[in-house]
């Protein structure tokens, strides 16, 4: 696909930023010994990789406002678009040595995602999209998976961790969804989790209690490639941190499951 000059500098400032957190990543290994060492060395790695997305994007698109994980929010010039990044999603993975971590980019145009990246600098899978123009994964067009039972279907979500106040939901999630499908995959990046969605290695994905920087990208990818995405509770994804995501003969009954109704 010949994306738009925006996409061809998304896919840029994401190649660039993977470059160095790979670099990054293969020394995780030799720091595995002492757990602060590696922890505030992946938190720079993680900066650094925002530094050089900011550093592409903004030089190129010096009006567009900013949203990012470590970098907090800043208004830009033009008020009606904005870049969502987060420059490593699966930052436990990556500190554990776990080579399943990404890079997310997206562009807001007036409260709409019209251009998304997902790139796996791991595994050199760069997943695109642009609104109205498909899905795709390096030079491949994507698309959700056909299957239409739910007892045939891989979903995949995130697990509350480290005390946060969600677990009890999600084990109610799981006790309905468990029985009903091939089984349940808990990856650890939520972008990745969305882009396998959009390729058909998931059937559906849900999560509560995210940023809008870990689905941004990701969201538009599974709609690009067929998918249906909705928010759990809300009216907006983004505002409400919750989604959906599946093919269409599964969705109704997977989302109806998800949101226990």
């Amino acid at each position: 696909m010949q994306g738009s000059a925006n996409l061809n500098v998304m896919i840029k400032a994401a190649r660039k930023a993977g470059r160095s957190l790979v670099k990054d990543f293969r020394e995780v290994e030799n720091l595995q010994v002492s757990m602060k060492g590696a922890g505030d060395f992946v938190s720079k790695a993680d900066i650094a990789a925002e530094q050089i997305i900011r550093d592409e994007l903004m030089e190129a698109r010096p009006n567009y406002g900013w949203l990012a994980e470590e970098g907090g929010e800043a208004e830009g010039k033009d008020p009606t678009r904005r870049w969502i990044v987060d420059p490593l999603d699966g930052t436990t993975n990556f500190l554990h040595g776990l080579p399943h971590w990404a890079i997310s980019i997206a562009l807001e145009h007036k409260g709409e995602i019209v251009a998304g990246v997902v790139f796996d600098a791991a595994k050199d899978e760069m997943f695109y999209a642009e609104k109205g123009e498909g899905a795709w994964l390096n030079q491949s067009r994507l698309r959700v998976s056909g299957r239409s039972r739910l007892i045939e279907c891989i979903f995949a979500t995130g697990l509350p961790f480290g005390g946060r106040a969600d677990l009890p939901e999600t084990l109610q999630d799981l006790a309905r969804i468990l029985p009903s499908c091939a089984g349940v995959r808990r990856f650890g990046s939520a972008a990745l989790d969305l882009a396998y969605v959009a390729a058909g290695r998931y059937d559906g994905y849900w999560e509560r209690n995210l940023n809008a920087w870990d689905i941004a990208a990701g969201l538009l990818i599974v709609r690009e490639a067929g998918g249906l995405v909705s928010p759990i509770e809300g009216d907006s994804i983004l505002d409400s941190g919750s989604i959906v995501a599946g093919n269409e003969p599964i969705f109704e009954k997977f989302d109806r499951l998800v949101s226990n109704n």
